[in-house]
């Protein structure tokens, strides 16, 4: 079995949250969905669970910090091109995001990043795949 990722963040608005990623093309999995929380599917193994303020706050001691002031995470997807990184990035200011950092255009990336209505900063990336060497535990596996 495949290891998953459910990276757990917290959102004032869920309603709010849904909406948002909705219009960038996300859905949702509606078994973990309730009043405090929903499953945001990214793929068949990443997971973002979007719970309301006060329920994540039963998940941890610490106080949680304001993403519009602060940065705990960034969250980076990829993508398979550089005309889906402008996509995503172009529906996601499209439905009221805010640029994060200027377009990032090298020789073996290309990046843009966003913060969403909670704050929490998105970064979409294409990496040129002849730029990407084997690790070499995977090459010798390979052989």
């Amino acid at each position: 079995m495949a290891t998953k990722i459910f990276v757990n963040l917290p959102v004032k608005n869920l309603d709010a949250s849904v909406a948002f990623f909705t219009q960038l093309g996300f859905r949702f999995n509606q078994q973990f969905t309730d009043e405090n929380a929903t499953c945001m599917v990214v793929s068949d193994d990443i997971y973002v669970m979007l719970l309301v303020e006060p329920f994540f706050q039963t998940f941890t001691a610490k106080p949680l910090a304001d993403a519009t002031k602060t940065t705990e995470v960034i969250i980076c997807l990829s993508a398979d091109s550089r005309a889906e990184v402008d996509r995503l990035a172009d529906a996601a200011l499209a439905a009221g995001a805010q640029p994060a950092k200027p377009l990032q255009n090298m020789d073996f990336m290309y990046a843009r990043n966003f913060q969403d209505p909670d704050g929490h900063i998105w970064e979409v990336m294409h990496m040129d795949p002849s730029f990407v060497q084997p690790e070499p535990a995977a090459t010798a596996a390979a052989q």
